[in-house]
């Protein structure tokens, strides 16, 4: 029954999404009779800074978009023939940042070809780019870099260039409704609010204005968190908000308070998200962000630093002398907006000054299906996996290979977050049933941080909690024909690290860059050292690391693992030896 009820609404979603799509290209196709201003009225200026280096290479045909590098020498960026999911990178255009930042004459008019090629070849309303989301994004850098796009060029090429733009915008002004609620919308409505300022057109402009307020009162909450609880997609939406909001006030006129409203929210947030090196925590799809963007929309918000939170978007941050450790402390996304969440609950990031000590493995939508699949379970996160089981499922929607999306099922339903501010440090204790219902068993998580952030204990617990639950763990046992259930505790190291087993294998010594030296010990359990893998979006491949794994059985309804990282090395004070004094006990 389930299996059919789930037939019939893939069904229907696909008919929905197709008929979408065919009003969307219809739009695209009849664009032709939109009316052609003679010539821009004003010009944003520029908010992103482009990458000399990666204009360069690309001058010279080296492209690299999303983890993939293509080489094609003497060739134009449209016949690259690249993978289908950097599709979307070219077509938006924020490549045009890179080419402007050579700053030569054949820098621009690389860039002019190269705009004017999409013109003969796409600007008819064919190809990938024409969505509501990436029109938005294109014509925000378009708008941008209008100047050097024009500059030098005959009356055609600049008639042709205002056409193009004018038959996007109208495109956009059609077709903003059928972006995705977030992210998406917020790119379309961006580049309306430019559109608008580009060509003075005064109703547009105010529509956009008071259309973009209110999807930031809709979708950003009232803690500036967003339903898809991705750090680095908050970043993008702030980003854009901050371009919006400075071209505005640029061109004298007044976001709307929705609009603000949201900005001032959303800083304190994406502050309370970042780790000791910068980079914001890499949870549910997003990375570490693009290095300098944050801080330069920071800068450019005007929103002052704020006290951190201690928690925000589901997240608990606990910091203490130079330690940083921020915890994924609610239940992942689900529906529309779990296409990119993970099954990452109770997993955590850990940084020591500028150094990050542990990770997750990152996002693999950039490294293909395979990768972006594999990383979202529990077991590439610092985290605990029970039978080799991750905490929330992948459910793909679709059948017969026609999947159209991989969103999350069966995920916790109950997060509980409990901390402590006292003399002797920050407790955390942190619970989820996602293993409940196919186990029985409760998974807490209780962490301290010592004043100074040179001791950080923590404590796994699986354990049966409720009468009901007993009936599922033994019934499970028993269908199962075994006495208990594995489970790995996973502590991903970034590969800035350089780990090793000492004391007989019994704990690991973790040197950071800095040489600073960090030791592991455990309790409970048996520990190993064992390859992983660490997902950068900014890199070709993946990279090779290290993650410490502590396994352990799970009988009798309860088990316990009690484990702690010590930093054993500090100038003169601090020694190995004092690292590894003492048995741990357990947490209480």
């Amino acid at each position: 029954m389930r299996m059919f009820f789930w037939t019939i609404y893939a069904f229907f979603v696909r008919i929905g999404r197709a008929v979408r799509r065919w009003r969307i290209r219809q739009v695209a196709r009849f664009g032709i009779f939109t009316r052609v201003p003679k010539e821009f009225v004003s010009y944003p200026e520029p908010k992103s800074i482009g990458s000399f280096t990666r204009g360069q290479q690309m001058a010279i045909g080296n492209f690299q978009f999303s983890g993939s590098l293509i080489e094609a020498p003497d060739r134009s960026i449209w016949d690259i023939n690249p993978p289908e999911h950097v599709l979307d990178d070219l077509h938006e255009c924020a490549w045009i940042d890179d080419i402007a930042a050579i700053g030569t004459a054949d820098g621009r008019r690389l860039l002019q070809s190269w705009v004017g090629d999409w013109i003969q070849r796409y600007g008819g309303g064919k190809g990938p780019g024409w969505r509501p989301e990436i029109t938005g994004r294109r014509l925000i850098h378009w708008v941008s870099h209008a100047l050097t796009i024009m500059q030098g060029q005959d009356r055609k090429f600049t008639l042709g260039f205002l056409r193009s733009v004018a038959r996007q915008a109208r495109f956009l002004e059609k077709t903003w409704h059928y972006a995705p609620l977030g992210l998406p919308r917020i790119q379309a409505l961006v580049g309306l609010v430019y559109i608008g300022l580009a060509f003075r057109m005064r109703g547009l402009l105010k529509q956009s204005v008071k259309r973009l307020g209110a999807e930031c009162e809709r979708w950003i909450g009232a803690d500036g968190s967003i339903n898809s609880r991705s750090p680095e997609e908050l970043m993008e939406v702030f980003v854009l908000l901050v371009w919006a909001a400075r071209v505005l006030e640029e061109a004298e006129k007044t976001p709307d308070p929705r609009h603000l409203s949201a900005m001032q929210r959303i800083a304190p947030t994406l502050r309370t998200l970042r780790l000791g090196d910068g980079a914001l925590a890499r949870f549910h799809g997003g990375g570490r962000g693009i290095e300098g963007q944050l801080d330069q929309a920071l800068a450019e918000s005007g929103i002052r630093a704020q006290p951190m939170r201690e928690t925000r978007m589901g997240y608990a941050r606990v910091a203490s002398g130079r330690s940083i450790i921020i915890l994924d402390a609610a239940p992942p996304a689900t529906g529309a907006s779990s296409d990119m969440a993970h099954a990452s609950t109770l997993a955590f990031e850990m940084s020591a000054g500028r150094h990050p000590i542990i990770s997750n493995t990152g996002p693999g939508r950039f490294f293909g299906t395979d990768w972006k699949r594999a990383s979202r379970a529990s077991a590439c996160h610092s985290t605990l996996v029970l039978d080799d089981t991750s905490s929330a499922m992948i459910w793909s929607e679709g059948y017969a290979g026609d999947t159209f999306g991989e969103r999350l099922q069966d995920t916790p339903h109950s997060v509980t977050l409990d901390r402590a501010q006292e003399v002797t440090g920050v407790w955390v204790l942190g619970s989820h049933d996602g293993y409940v219902r196919e186990y029985g068993l409760t998974h807490d998580r209780r962490m301290f941080l010592s004043p100074n952030g040179r001791e950080f204990r923590g404590e796994d617990t699986l354990f049966v909690q409720e009468r009901e639950h007993q009936d599922v763990y033994h019934n499970r046992l028993r269908a199962a024909g075994v006495q208990g259930w594995p489970f790995s505790i996973h502590f991903h190291l970034h590969p800035d690290v350089a780990p090793s087993l000492d004391m007989g294998g019994q704990a690991v010594s973790v040197v950071l860059k800095s040489e600073e030296i960090w030791v592991f010990r455990q309790t409970g359990g048996e520990v190993t050292l064992e390859d992983a893998v660490f997902l950068d979006q900014q890199r070709l491949r993946p990279r090779h690391t290290k993650q410490i794994v502590v396994r352990g059985f799970v009988t009798g309804e309860r088990a316990q693992v009690t484990w702690a990282m010590t930093r054993a090395q500090e100038g003169n004070r601090y020694s190995m030896e004092q690292a590894l004094v003492g048995d741990l006990e357990p947490l209480v």
